[in-house]
C-alpha cells in the first residue's frame, strides 16, 4: 500500500426535494470533474423559506479525493 494524499473541496448543493438529494446533486456533478472521489462530509444542513413554506433544501458538503501527482 503506497502513502496517499487527498484534497478536499466545499460545496453546496440544493433540492427542491430534500437534503439527500442536495446531497446527490452535488457527488454527481462533481465527478463530472474530480476522479477518485472518496468521501463526502455533510457539514451542515438549511433551508430557504418563504411565507412559511420550505422553498429549498441546501446541504453544505465537504468532498475527499484522491491527490494525483501528474
Amino acid at each position: 500500500m503506497e502513502n496517499s494524499v487527498y484534497k478536499v473541496v466545499e460545496l453546496i448543493g440544493t433540492s427542491t426535494t430534500s437534503w439527500e438529494e442536495a446531497v446527490k446533486i452535488i457527488v454527481e456533478k462533481a465527478a463530472k470533474s474530480l476522479q477518485d472521489i472518496r468521501v463526502a462530509e455533510v457539514k451542515k444542513l438549511d433551508v430557504r423559506i418563504d411565507e412559511n413554506k420550505v422553498l429549498l433544501f441546501r446541504a453544505k458538503v465537504e468532498l475527499s479525493f484522491k491527490y494525483k501527482d501528474d
